[in-house]
């Protein structure tokens, strides 16, 4: 007799009762219960009908088991949950992923290496289906009971599992899917939301066939090639040496300059299957060309095989496995229309699928090839006949550079090809290389409408010691409590937008185009003292509205009294020749709201 037992729940609203009462009725018998919304009437929260979902673990089970009542369960979900609870009984198991995410691309890199199981990566956990232990979503139930307040139950179960450093993995392929009937949560504004890759027949076994310890997880969303790349600790360089929750922070870019990075730069090259796109739109075309280039560069640069057999970290990797080809398919065939899935109806994305999987293919053998080929950055080892360009590009960073924005910056100077090192005090004397000050950034915001920060960049061939003037920071790194950080923030958690003055101005910058100003600045010493690094300025109404678009449609609070402008004190200084802001507004919103829901909330929500 087994020693575990799994009990499982469908959570509802009245709404849609009878939807779970099917999903109940085609599992099992006794398998699955019933779980209603205990407020229907309020306020919708998936998280107030989740927590009553956990709560309802019967007597003598071991593991819960929970589902939303617009899921499709696969033939052998049942079999392949108690196969993987036998295996991993400690363990979070997410039994979908959605196919523009990030454990989503963790999902392909499983399905590339014959995995039936890779460790979820630092995002939101899936919520959707999943088994946790008894203690496990005890302890979840009462730590959401505290956080009522907004927060998204995925995002919250993320926080919880990383802080309690249990063991959380992800299904290959997916155990379920979207029937997507519609949200009354408020999601139906992401678009359609099916799985990485479902497969309703998926043979049952080999479920300690894990892949864990990625490094670099390349992904299409919001029609952008994004890369998510974990930075590493000095103690844990040794091959699956990354395999707990907290071993590295992530930093957010795209592949384009990840690759750039590595000595590739793909730039304006047209690959021929790219330009031949018939039905595909050429956004979506390169985008996924670009995504999935970069996934086969990763995974033959960092030859990504399954974990030991015998679990050990120490021992040599386990032996090569043979992925299964449909399940391998499947998750490269959901790539294309998964990054496209938040503009376009399901119709036209279906119209898409083929000629974008024949694009993914490509892209991917592609990347396989370049990594065979490719050297690593000269920057990296430099040799006499470099010296002079390198010197040319090597920069000391001053404070601020173990923040997460300095990170960012830090990273992204690199990639662009600086020698970067990074400094806690001030060298005597003028400086043999570019000094960049960063501290004002390592600074907390503070409520002045003009408590912009400024930086000083003293370059090696100039005795002059330029003032950057920033405009209002956003995006990957920057913090929740900024004029910008503070809407998104809100928008994340479902509130309100406050506007103090819905006419104040603002100026936007992105971290990404702070990054090309800088790398700008280091090769070209701009003609004036005093620069201006900023988009145009919008007013405080304006912003609201773009993160409505952007994060999520939640309603503007009125103003408490009249709206008073805020002019501008001072005319902005002039911009570097040359430079101009290139990330558009939502996008580079969307950017600040995913860094703030996966890494930002670790730096303040307390567990």
């Amino acid at each position: 007799m087994t020693r575990y037992r799994l009990s499982g729940a469908v959570m509802t609203h009245p709404q849609r009762q009878a939807a779970a009462e099917r999903l109940a009725r085609s599992a099992p018998p006794g398998a699955l219960r019933v779980v209603m919304d205990p407020d229907p009437a309020g306020k919708p929260s998936v998280l107030r009908t989740a927590l009553c979902a956990w709560e309802a673990i019967e007597d003598g089970a071991t593991h819960q088991l929970v589902v939303q009542d617009d899921m499709i369960l696969s033939d052998t979900f049942f079999e392949r949950a108690r196969m993987a609870i036998a295996e991993m009984p400690d363990a979070a198991l997410a039994l979908f992923a959605l196919w523009d995410s990030r454990n989503g691309a963790a999902v392909r890199f499983g399905a590339m290496a014959g995995a039936r199981w890779v460790g979820a990566v630092n995002e939101y956990f899936p919520c959707v289906a999943i088994i946790l232990p008894r203690e496990v979503a005890s302890g979840f139930a009462a730590f959401g009971r505290r956080h009522l307040d907004g927060w998204p139950d995925d995002i919250l179960m993320n926080r919880y599992l990383r802080a309690h450093g249990i063991p959380s993995y992800v299904s290959v392929p997916s155990l379920a899917e979207h029937e997507d009937h519609g949200s009354i949560s408020g999601n139906a504004f992401r678009g359609p939301r099916r799985s990485v890759c479902f497969l309703p027949h998926d043979v049952p076994g080999r479920e300690g066939a894990r892949l864990t310890g990625l490094r670099v997880l390349p992904f299409f969303k919001q029609g952008v090639a994004q890369c998510a790349v974990r930075t590493v600790p000095a103690a844990a360089r040794a091959p699956h040496a990354l395999q707990g929750p907290d071993a590295g922070r992530w930093l957010h870019l795209d592949c384009e300059q990840y690759l750039e990075g590595s000595g590739v730069r793909i730039g304006r090259q047209q690959p021929a299957i790219v330009g031949m796109a018939e039905v595909a739109t050429p956004e979506a075309a390169r985008g996924a060309w670009l995504t999935a280039f970069t996934m086969g560069f990763v995974h033959q640069k960092d030859g990504l095989r399954c974990d030991p057999a015998t679990g050990d970290p120490g021992d040599a990797p386990g032996p090569d496995v043979v992925p299964d080809p449909a399940v391998l398919a499947e998750a490269l065939a959901t790539m294309g229309p998964g990054g496209i899935s938040y503009a376009q109806p399901e119709e036209r994305i279906a119209q898409q699928r083929d000629e974008l999987a024949r694009i993914t293919r490509a892209g991917l053998d592609a990347g396989r090839e370049a990594a065979g080929r490719t050297r690593p950055p000269r920057r990296a080892h430099p040799t006499p006949t470099d010296a002079h360009r390198a010197d040319a590009h090597r920069v000391a960073i001053l404070g601020g550079a173990g923040t997460p924005l300095g990170e960012h910056l830090v990273r992204g100077l690199t990639d662009a090809g600086h020698h970067v090192t990074t400094l806690t005090r001030r060298p005597t004397g003028h400086p043999p290389h570019a000094l960049l000050d960063l501290t004002p950034l390592a600074l907390p915001p503070t409520a002045s409408p003009n408590s912009n920060p400024t930086l000083t960049l003293e370059l090696p061939a100039s005795t002059t010691k330029f003032t950057l003037h920033l405009g209002d920071l956003y995006g990957p790194g920057c913090p929740h409590d900024s004029r910008i950080g503070r809407l998104v923030w809100d928008a994340l958690r479902s509130y309100p937008l406050t506007l103090d003055d819905p006419t104040e101005a603002l100026r936007p910058l992105h971290t990404r185009d702070l990054v090309t100003a800088l790398s700008l600045l280091l090769r070209t010493p701009p003609p004036e003292p005093v620069i201006g690094l900023a988009d145009a300025p919008i007013t405080a109404t304006e912003l609201a509205e773009a993160i409505r678009t952007a994060v999520r449609p939640v309603p503007l609070a009125p103003p408490e009294e009249a709206a008073r402008a805020t002019p501008e004190t001072a005319a902005w200084p002039p911009s570097p020749p040359g430079w101009k802001p290139v990330t558009e507004l939502r996008y580079g919103l969307h950017t600040h709201a995913q860094w703030l829901a996966y890494e930002g909330i670790h730096l303040v929500l307390e567990v």
